[in-house]
């Protein structure tokens, strides 16, 4: 309970306390006499902070068909602390708050009528992520190779992750050339939870003798018989390796190719999610179908992206940054990825940047749409992040950077601003809105 409530006042507190052990930053002199500058001049602190916010129709947790209704709010502290001149400890904590109406329907029994369409009141419509990532990351003295090591741990009420990580980079070619190598292992663990109306039809549950049916009249098929069985596994374990190889092709252009490949094993579907079946009869509590079963995937998925990245140095006011992505998965998932964005100097110190994202993905081979799927099938989702859609999203920014951080309060400057903003629409019919800001605070 104490990190949860604590956790990123007393990591700002740390790294202020920090200050006077980490001292001001100077060059250090070599053996050979020569003098280097530190990688990180002094402690920089971060605060990150975004509101989210989105509607749909195609809610998962209600086999597809129901609201996506969902707020979040994130606030979260970096702080990077020169240990000398070679090494930086980053530690990054943050919380996220979230209102959903979607997963509140796992019990849609609390509130009458119950409705697919109509946010429920128990536990389930809220919750809070919590984080915190520790990196440690050393320079060669020629600053033409660095290494990092990190660790990293969340939670949320059903949902927990250990992390463990670590990258490697080298600059080639008068540091024209990067090559970068990152390896992740994250270890997470469910808290199992089922739809409210499958649980009397676990072992040892009454089934139809269970209060709710005892209590609330099934109209459709009164015969209510779900196939349904506990799952066997609790765990999700994901290993992440990337690639990067960077380029300056010009004193205008740079380019990035990159390289990620994903193994998981484990749960890897969403225990509360319902599936519904179209060779099944309909039962109903209310306005609610009762589901059939849940969303069960395989528990093994690779999957591999490969994307290219360039940037276009136009003149002293206009860059021009592109992106393109292409996705593959075993669970037949392919998608592609284009966006471009384009930083507009505007005054000295500030800039606007537009942006513009594309995403088309195909579906995977066990989505189906609300009550589509048959119970002969041996894996089976309705969840739309599956399917097959395509996406716009559009983006406005705007920044400010001080290099000199003019802006001082005591040892505290202000280095940068940024706010942001983003509109995001699917064909399927799903909306969001993102408000983000960034500010970041030097201490010399």
């Amino acid at each position: 309970m104490s990190l949860k409530i604590t956790s990123p006042g007393i990591l700002f507190l740390i790294g202020f306390l920090l200050l006077e052990s980490v001292g001001y930053a100077q060059d250090t002199p070599l053996e050979s006499g020569n003098y280097k500058s530190r990688v990180l001049e002094a402690v920089e602190i971060d605060f990150l902070t975004s509101y989210y916010s989105q509607d749909g129709n195609n809610a998962a947790v209600t086999g597809g068909l129901g609201t996506e209704e969902l707020t979040d709010f994130t606030a979260a502290f970096v702080i990077a602390i020169p240990l000398n001149e070679d090494d930086v400890l980053t530690i990054d904590t943050g919380i996220s708050a979230y209102t959903s109406a979607s997963s509140s329907n796992i019990n849609p029994f609390d509130k009458r009528p119950a409705d697919p369409f109509t946010a429920a009141t128990g536990a389930s419509s809220q919750d809070t992520w919590y984080n915190l990532t520790a990196n440690y990351s050393h320079s060669s003295d020629d600053r033409n190779s660095n290494w990092s090591a990190k660790v990293s741990f969340s939670t949320e009420y059903d949902y927990s992750s250990i992390g463990f990580g670590g990258s490697y980079s080298k600059l080639f070619n008068e540091k024209n050339t990067e090559l970068s190598l990152n390896a992740n292992i994250f270890l997470d663990q469910w808290k199992v939870i089922y739809p409210y109306e499958l649980r009397p039809f676990a072992p040892g549950g009454a089934g139809l003798n269970d209060f709710l049916f005892l209590e609330n009249p099934i109209t459709g098929n009164p015969d209510y018989d779900p196939t349904f069985s506990i799952l066997t596994d609790d765990k999700r374990n994901s290993y992440a390796l990337g690639l990067g190889l960077s380029q300056i092709l010009s004193k205008n252009i740079q380019g990035s190719l990159l390289l990620d490949f994903v193994q998981q094993s484990g749960l890897l579907s969403t225990p509360f999610q319902r599936v519904y079946f179209q060779d099944f009869a309909d039962s109903f509590i209310d306005n609610f179908h009762m589901a059939d079963d849940i969303e069960r995937l395989p528990d093994q998925r690779f999957k591999v992206a490969a994307g290219l990245r360039v940037n276009f140095y136009i003149n002293e006011f206009i860059v021009l940054r592109s992106y393109y992505r292409f996705y593959y998965d075993d669970w037949g998932i392919t998608s592609q990825t284009a966006s471009i964005e384009i930083p507009i100097k505007i005054a000295e110190k500030w800039s606007l940047y537009p942006s513009y994202r594309f995403y088309y993905q195909g579906a995977a081979d066990y989505f189906a749409p609300y009550n589509e799927h048959l119970s002969q099938q041996q894996f089976y989702t309705s969840d739309f992040d599956l399917s097959k859609y395509n996406a716009n999203q559009y983006g406005l920014g705007l920044s400010y950077t001080d290099i000199f951080t003019q802006m001082k309060v005591w040892k505290i400057a202000l280095k940068s601003i940024d706010l942001s903003y983003n509109y995001y629409q699917r064909n399927t019919g799903l909306k969001a809105g993102i408000i983000s800001g960034g500010f970041k605070f030097i201490i010399n």
